[in-house]
């Protein structure tokens, strides 16, 4: 549940300077030639008091990245390793990014405000740290769509083209570039203990857990549980959420390394992301994954498997045994997950968990059956309607919940296949016509608020 825009105060609270001294590094920000506001999220930006800033002033922050009022006084890149395809990469860190600001919310939630294509740091090797524009729209129109479908997503805050022509292999160049502001509930990635580990920094690892059990509170876990073991019953809990959510919301990330794991379970940095046009565990979205390691059905084997490394880097901090309890808590909060929000985006009450299993199998194999894609099947279906067949009769037994918003009487639902994403695109390329862009936005709002707030685990900040 979001914070009443209404009530938020900006409040800053940089408390990652307490960790400055060795988890990331202070950078100064690209000088762009220009900084042109083409998306500005004013729902978020109420959040954490933020809204009334002047377009003049916004990009002055979002662009030129002057500092808040009493937050970080300059940018800081933060270090991390991680596994990229299950290879070990110690070469890593934010190399078009940074950590620019923090704040509370109305709520007294702990927000950060990251970077994408901001500039060059320490950790961009090879990289000219710059973001395309087409990059900014799809990430923008990624971070809608999740959040309508009720993904714990990071949300775009800001996208700002910036007037450079940039070169890149997988798309016509030269092409517009764009600097991107994310929110989130932390930066804190798995490869940033997996760093710590490697590097035998146990005070720091310490540090860093008390941080984040301080700034991302959830449940206790067992009683008489370490701090370390604490922390990762919470990321358990959070990472099997995310992996139904992904599942539910029939997305394809593309690229599920360690160093994009977010320890609040919020779901980021979107490259080569896609929807499923039809029910396909083998489909992936990278073109470079051709072993299909990030396929959609393997997901949430993919996110299990980084909790392992997790847990693994926290064995610095703690014996095996309470870490591997933790992790095999994984399979459980999935099934649970599974249910509430599989149910929740049919539109019925949960049952119970032996018929709730069985609800998910009948729509999975009539999605495989009628090569229907998620959005089509979910919408049709939507509290029970139109169902035929062993799914028509295992759902007459469920409850339909109360839906009066008109979208779910439109002729088709909103969905985001690549096809519509390259023809938004497209007019802005050639014409800088952003109308696609902008109705497609508030299309997708408007399913948010039809769907309205999913069910969230214990753990969800």
């Amino acid at each position: 549940m979001t914070a009443d825009p209404q009530d938020a105060i900006y409040r800053p609270a940089p408390h990652i300077l307490d960790l400055a001294a060795w988890i990331g590094d202070p950078v100064a920000p690209a000088d762009f030639p220009k900084t042109e506001l083409r998306f500005r999220n004013q729902n978020a930006a109420a959040e954490v008091g933020l809204a009334h800033l002047t377009d003049t002033e916004w990009l002055e922050h979002m662009g030129r990245f002057a500092p808040l009022p009493g937050n970080l006084p300059q940018p800081l890149a933060l270090r991390y390793h991680g596994h990229q395809f299950r290879v070990y990469n110690p070469d890593l860190g934010d190399g078009r990014g940074f950590l620019f600001a923090q704040m509370h919310d109305s709520a007294g939630r702990l927000l950060d405000l990251g970077t994408k294509g901001s500039g060059q740091t320490p950790w961009s090797r090879q990289g000219d740290g710059r973001l395309t524009l087409k990059g900014a729209v799809r990430e923008v129109l990624a971070t809608e769509m999740l959040g309508a479908l009720g993904v714990n997503t990071s949300r775009t805050l800001s996208a700002i083209e910036t007037g450079e022509s940039l070169w890149r292999g997988d798309e016509p160049s030269p092409t517009r570039s764009a600097v991107m502001v994310r929110l989130s509930h932390s930066h804190i990635r798995f490869g940033t203990f997996q760093r710590l580990a490697a590097l035998g920094e146990a005070e720091n690892m310490a540090a860093l857990v008390g941080y984040c059990l301080g700034n991302f509170p959830g449940p206790e876990g067992p009683e008489g549980a370490s701090p370390a073991a604490r922390f990762l019953h919470q990321v358990v809990e959070r990472m099997a959420d995310m992996a139904a959510s992904y599942v539910v919301a029939g997305f394809v990330h593309g690229v599920l390394n360690t160093d994009n794991m977010n320890v609040t379970g919020e779901s980021f940095d979107y490259g080569p992301w896609r929807w499923l046009p039809r029910w396909d565990l083998g489909f992936t979205a990278a073109y470079f994954d051709s072993g299909g390691l990030y396929a959609f059905g393997r997901q949430v084997e993919a996110i299990h498997w980084n909790c392992g490394q997790l847990a693994m880097a926290l064995r610095t901090l703690e014996e095996a045994p309470p870490l591997i309890e933790a992790l095999n808590r994984f399979a459980d909060h999935y099934r649970a997950a599974m249910a509430r929000r599989w149910c929740w985006r049919l539109g019925v009450a949960q049952r119970g968990a032996e018929e709730d299993s069985v609800l998910i199998s009948l729509c999975e194999q009539a999605m495989t059956e009628s090569e229907q894609g998620p959005d089509a099947f979910f919408f049709a279906h939507r509290g029970g309607r139109t169902a035929t067949g062993p799914l028509g009769e295992a759902l007459s037994a469920y409850t339909a919940v109360p839906d009066s918003h008109p979208y779910w009487a439109d002729a088709a639902p909103q969905s985001l296949l690549i096809e519509e994403v390259e023809a938004i695109w497209a007019p802005i390329a050639e014409a800088d016509d952003w109308s696609l862009f902008t109705a497609k936005v508030a299309a997708l709002r408007r399913m948010a608020a039809a769907h309205g707030n999913p069910p969230l685990p214990a753990g969800h900040l």
